[in-house]
């Protein structure tokens, strides 16, 4: 008898279940991986605590996979929360990706070569319509209206959300005005017309042809040092004529 299908599923609440380990092997892997076993008038189903952190989820319900699947189970896991799929190079934090494009600038940010590169970089932090800042407060803001929607006595959590969003306008608006400033900062990029190299300058044909060789050089000292000797040696050579005899 095949072993029966079981399924791991993220729910619109956020919590996970695991539906059809109806034997007490499957249920058994299902615990050991951190579920819950719930049996109600829906039959046996097993669901992780409430508490559970939104970071671990995925990689519990990965691991309760694999030991199911390990012992001949099938598992249908819901892509979401497969870490094996979610995270790839493509995108290192898996389903994080705010996170990854936000690490994907940080690296454009240290690798700028000059204030251009600085400045084009940052304003994809600083833009005041755009930019990473002002949708992170957005964001922060939305979460601290939504908290009051969905209860009022929470009024407290909503207020610490809507001062985190203050917090980030106010770093927003201490850097305005810093794109003229972060354009100066290191040496400016160099013109292409500048950075070309010139090839050697040829000498002048002209000039070429003047130019005595070395061994032309070289015979004419000789010639001149021959001549001096000629010279300083008729001058201290003795006369030949005999002086008058004694007797």
């Amino acid at each position: 008898m095949p072993a029966p299908s079981i399924t791991i599923t993220a729910e619109p609440s956020g919590s996970v279940s695991a539906k059809g380990a109806s034997d007490d092997l499957s249920a058994t892997l299902l615990k050991h991986a951190g579920f819950q076993q719930i049996e109600d008038w829906y039959g046996r189903r097993h669901r992780l605590p409430t508490t559970t952190p939104a970071s671990d989820r995925a990689a519990i319900a990965t691991h309760a996979a694999e030991m199911l699947r390990a012992a001949r189970y099938g598992v249908d896991l819901d892509p979401s929360l497969d870490t094996a799929r979610t995270a790839t190079p493509a995108n290192p934090l898996g389903p994080y990706t705010a996170g990854a494009e936000l690490l994907r600038l940080t690296d454009q940010i240290r690798s700028a070569e000059n204030g251009e590169d600085l400045r084009r970089a940052v304003d994809h932090l600083l833009h005041p319509e755009h930019g990473a800042l002002e949708r992170v407060r957005e964001a922060l803001e939305a979460a601290g209206e939504q908290i009051t929607d969905l209860d009022d006595e929470s009024y407290r959590l909503a207020d610490r959300f809507d001062v985190a969003a203050e917090f980030v306008s106010a770093a927003r608006s201490e850097l305005s005005g810093s794109e003229a400033e972060l354009f100066r900062v290191g040496p400016a990029p160099q013109p292409q017309d500048q950075t070309q190299t010139h090839p050697p300058r040829l000498p002048d044909p002209r000039s070429a042809a003047l130019a005595t060789s070395p061994a032309a050089a070289k015979a004419k000292v000789s010639s001149t040092s021959g001549a001096g000797a000629s010279d300083a040696s008729a001058a201290v050579r003795p006369s030949q004529a005999p002086g008058p005899r004694a007797r």
